[in-house]
C-alpha cells in the first residue's frame, strides 16, 4: 500500500471516510460503474472484480482450484478473499448478503 512521506493536508481517515461517502451518494449501478471506472485504472478495476467474482464461490465452498478454472482468477487471490472472507471486517460478507436480497426481490417482482 501507498504511503506518503509527507503530512498531507487531509488525514488518510478523513480521505477514506470522504471516498465512502462518496460511494454512498451514487444511486444506482450505471452511476457506480462510471465512478469505478473513472476512480480506478483499468488492472485496479480488474483486481477488484476478480476479487468479487470469486465470493459467491467461496460461500457456496467451492473449492479453490475449481473457483480458478470457472473464473481464471488465481489461487492466491482466491485465499486473499477467503482470508478476508473468514476474517476481515465484514464487508464481503454484508455487501454479499445484500446483493442477494436484492436479486431475490427482483426475481419476486418479475414473477
Amino acid at each position: 500500500m501507498k504511503r506518503r512521506s509527507l503530512d498531507p493536508e487531509t488525514p488518510a481517515e478523513s480521505a477514506e471516510l470522504s471516498l465512502c461517502e462518496a460511494l454512498l451518494s451514487l444511486k444506482n449501478a450505471d452511476e457506480m460503474n462510471a465512478f469505478l471506472h473513472d476512480l480506478c485504472t483499468p488492472a485496479e478495476l480488474e483486481v477488484l472484480v476478480d476479487r468479487w467474482r470469486v465470493v459467491p464461490y467461496l460461500l457456496d465452498e467451492v473449492p479453490y482450484r475449481e473457483i480458478h478454472e470457472r473464473t481464471a482468477v488465481s489461487i492466491t487471490t482466491i485465499g486473499r478473499v477467503a482470508r478476508f472472507l473468514n476474517q476481515g471486517n465484514g464487508g464481503y460478507l454484508a455487501a454479499a448478503a445484500r446483493a442477494a436480497r436484492r436479486r431475490a426481490a427482483a426475481k419476486k417482482g418479475k414473477s
